[in-house]
């Protein structure tokens, strides 16, 4: 298990024909605290790796230390029981620890298969506005959709005012199992990205594909969003997380 709140993740890389490496970067935008979070777990009965990136809700101590709970709470369950259990159980263990209503966080987790074996979906669940995006290597896809007062808008046809984008709807607290955010992808290859929102919503998603489509490793390229971002004017704790997966070559003979 790796977990972190301001400083980067460490390397994850999967031995064997094929599997995933991960790095991060986090940073203190205008704010008394960086309360974002990273974490990753690879399940030792699955294989399967958990990628998960938490945004704390306010600039507390509290939303700091609910984040890094639940991004670990949630690297490990997804790892097993994946993305979607991931979340829940992160619930319960936020609402027994933490009884006060001010701990709370959102997140996305993204769990990819094991190593060594043909390619196949990745699975991601989140809640609130922290998103996941994949580059194939030609087309980047944002995979989450905010689930924020200002999507619910533009999902009716309306026009939000700009604040209406840093309002979630869904959090790590508040969630119900039928709100959570899921998608699967259909293929695991190639460069996810997870961030909070202090990094895609200053950068947009021209500059997130040509930074993602970069040939650097993943920790440089996790380290331009970040500073990117807060260069481009953003104010808020800026993380990024960038891991590439590839499938097993096949054993031609």
């Amino acid at each position: 298990m790796h977990t972190a709140t301001t400083s980067g993740l460490p390397r994850i890389e999967i031995l064997g024909l094929a599997g995933a490496l991960g790095d991060s970067a986090s940073r203190r935008g205008a704010r008394a605290i960086n309360a974002d979070a990273v974490a990753a777990e690879t399940d030792v009965v699955t294989g399967a790796t958990a990628f998960v990136v938490a945004d704390g809700v306010g600039d507390h101590l509290l939303a700091a230390r609910a984040a890094r709970m639940v991004a670990s709470t949630a690297a490990r369950v997804g790892a097993r029981a994946g993305a979607r259990a991931g979340i829940l159980v992160a619930q319960q263990v936020l609402l027994h620890e933490f009884p006060e209503p001010s701990a709370d966080s959102v997140l996305v987790v993204a769990v990819l298969p094991a190593a060594g074996r043909p390619d196949r979906p990745c699975e991601v669940a989140w809640v609130g506005d922290c998103r996941a995006y994949r580059w194939n290597g030609r087309v980047l896809h944002q995979i989450t959709t905010d689930h924020t007062v200002a999507e619910f808008w533009r999902a009716r046809g309306l026009v939000p005012p700009p604040r209406m984008n840093h309002l979630v709807t869904t959090s790590a607290r508040t969630v119900r199992a039928a709100d959570i955010g899921y998608a699967v992808t259909g293929s695991s290859t190639g460069r996810l990205l997870l961030s909070t929102d202090g990094v895609h919503k200053p950068l947009g998603i021209a500059t997130i594909k040509a930074l993602l489509a970069d040939g650097n490793t993943v920790g440089a390229i996790a380290n331009t969003l970040v500073d990117t971002a807060l260069r481009t004017g953003g104010t808020d704790n800026a993380t990024a997380l960038v891991a590439d997966y590839r499938p097993p070559v096949p054993n031609i003979s």
